[in-house]
């Protein structure tokens, strides 16, 4: 009788255990859409490809790279907000590069209201020092940011300061320095950029892994052949994963291990700023889809 029901536990265990591994979710990349990527295409044209790219919500950008953060205003937030959910999307937030760290007061509300998340922008400061100096510098910027960093906390919104060329945060070590000196702050954050980075993985996973919880958004952006003058179509595209010649897996591994569940967004720039990075919006689409299986067949 013993060895009976010893059997039958066992059997019963054995009967639980599939069940239990499909409980849990497998690790994947929470896909948004950039409104750059279509340039100044309305909103009107935009929002219905976003669903059809894997993305649940959108990020709005104004000129040069795009003219949908100034559409908003124009048509009145309340009727984007109705737009949004006709679609069945969420908003994300905006990358304010024109505004900078220090001028987010007017935009924070306005990203609450809607119920964003992030406000992506630079940093500020000298760069060209040091690089004892830069670490200062570096320091000073986060003092600067703490009241900026505690009213966007106070409303649900966190600061993505991203790594840029020609700015106060461009290189690792600044990166690092960043991570270390935010750690503790609520309402800011990195928006990391593998473009702007020297393009080597095993630097890149680990920079991921030091900004850890302090990733607030993470680009699917990488530098090919740059984007800073006109070059071919194909030539140009190679921003996109898949396309060049980064090899994503050690970044997505990386992603996975700090359990990043924020946005990623498939990214690039096209050249002049302004237009989509396809001839049409089906092509946009098409291409932000091709990269994102291209990830997605990575992870899997």
């Amino acid at each position: 009788m013993t060895n009976r029901r010893r059997f039958l536990q066992s059997l019963s265990a054995l009967a639980a255990a599939p069940a239990f591994a499909a409980d849990a979710s497998p690790w994947k990349l929470n896909y948004m859409l950039a409104s750059s990527m279509y340039g100044n295409l309305p909103l009107a044209e935009i929002l219905p490809e976003v669903t059809k790219t894997g993305a649940t919500s959108i990020e709005l950008w104004p000129k040069k790279h795009a003219t949908q953060r100034e559409e908003m205003d124009t048509i009145g937030h309340d009727k984007f907000a109705g737009m949004l959910k006709s679609h069945g999307l969420t908003f994300g937030g905006t990358t304010r590069y024109d505004l900078g760290p220090f001028r987010l007061t007017d935009e924070i509300p306005v990203v609450k209201k809607l119920g964003g998340t992030f406000i992506v922008t630079g940093g500020a400061g000298d760069y060209k020092v040091t690089p004892e100096k830069l670490k200062l510098n570096v320091k000073a910027f986060v003092e600067k940011m703490k009241p900026h960093a505690a009213l966007a906390a106070e409303n649900g919104v966190t600061i993505g300061i991203e790594n840029h060329i020609n700015n106060l945060i461009d290189t690792p070590d600044s990166l690092r320095w960043l991570a270390d000196d935010i750690r503790t702050i609520p309402g800011i954050g990195i928006a990391l950029a593998p473009y702007h980075l020297p393009q080597d993985t095993a630097l890149m996973a680990d920079l991921i892994k030091h900004i850890d919880q302090k990733l607030t958004l993470f680009y699917a952006w990488e530098h090919g052949m740059g984007c800073s003058k006109p070059m071919p179509k194909d030539e140009e595209l190679q921003q996109m994963p898949g396309r060049g010649k980064l090899d994503w897996k050690p970044l997505l591994q990386a992603l996975k291990a700090i359990k990043f569940t924020g946005p990623t967004e498939v990214f690039m720039h096209p050249t002049p700023r302004g237009i989509p990075i396809m001839p049409t919006a089906a092509e946009t689409t098409a291409e932000i889809v091709r990269a994102k299986r291209h990830l997605d067949s990575l992870i899997s």
